[in-house]
């Protein structure tokens, strides 16, 4: 049986997200922005939250670990990197570790950066990888603990997963990152593709997420550090891909 994932908003630029696994019936929210969204969610889909995944310690990522845990007993996975900073975990995970969710396999990434501790879940036999403030469409997160060469080292390993792979991420980001990736990239015809498809989407009302990892890793200036073209770019050619991530990541905290 399938894994189904439902997509909702939460807070003011959220996306919450619930994986449900149809042959045992449990149900995980990945990360906990809002407990009136996730609720909301729950009860339009039938289903009752078994598990939290949570990747990272910020409030718009935890606030709700304390409401959902006491209304639904649920358990609490999270990074055990920061197990000092999030209240409520039960179990703590890290690089190279499975979470089960029923029958449902997810592997656990380190991806330090936006924050130290920070991690993704994957699950391989769907092709969902759940990102949260590590990989954004055509963006990353804000480098708001770590340093560029291990940023880029762990974005450089979701690079490495499957084209087809779905992306879930943590914020809709997508239209401001295209106008920054524009901005370093503008004769990329990827990017160009992507951008006006972003335009449409919004316009329209609808969410960019989930994206193609293919066609972000064509796209996004932060999977492409190691491309000639961005080091040029910053004057930086012939340097290392992680100090090109590190101009590109302040280039877009000043944009």
């Amino acid at each position: 049986m399938a894994l189904i994932v439902d997509v909702f908003p939460a807070r003011d630029d959220n996306y919450g997200y619930l994986v449900h696994d149809e042959a045992t019936g449990r149900t995980a929210a990945i990360d906990a922005p809002e407990t009136a969204a996730i609720e909301k969610a729950l009860k339009a889909r039938g289903w009752t939250l078994t598990d939290i995944l949570i990747t990272h310690h910020h409030i718009d990522h935890v606030e709700a670990i304390a409401d959902l845990k006491a209304s639904y007993g649920a358990r609490v996975v999270g990074p055990k990197a920061e197990a000092d900073k999030i209240e409520g975990l039960d179990d703590l995970v890290g690089e190279g570790d499975i979470v089960s969710v029923g029958d449902a396999k997810f592997e656990v990434f380190a991806t330090p950066g936006h924050t130290l501790g920070h991690i993704v879940f994957y699950n391989a036999e769907g092709g969902h990888l759940f990102s949260a403030d590590a990989l954004f469409s055509l963006g990353v997160g804000r480098m708001f603990e770590g340093t560029p060469g291990p940023m880029w080292d762990g974005v450089k390993r979701l690079r490495d997963l499957p084209d087809a792979t779905l992306v879930y991420c943590g914020h809709e980001y997508t239209a401001s990152n295209a106008r920054f990736a524009l901005s370093i990239d503008p004769n990329n015809a990827a990017l160009q593709a992507r951008a006006a498809e972003v335009t449409a989407l919004r316009d329209a009302g609808k969410p960019t997420i989930p994206f193609n990892l293919g066609e972000d890793k064509k796209a996004n200036p932060f999977l492409r550090a190691d491309a000639p073209e961005l080091a040029q770019f910053y004057g930086l050619s012939g340097a290392d891909a992680g100090e090109v991530f590190g101009a590109i990541r302040k280039g877009k905290d000043t944009f």
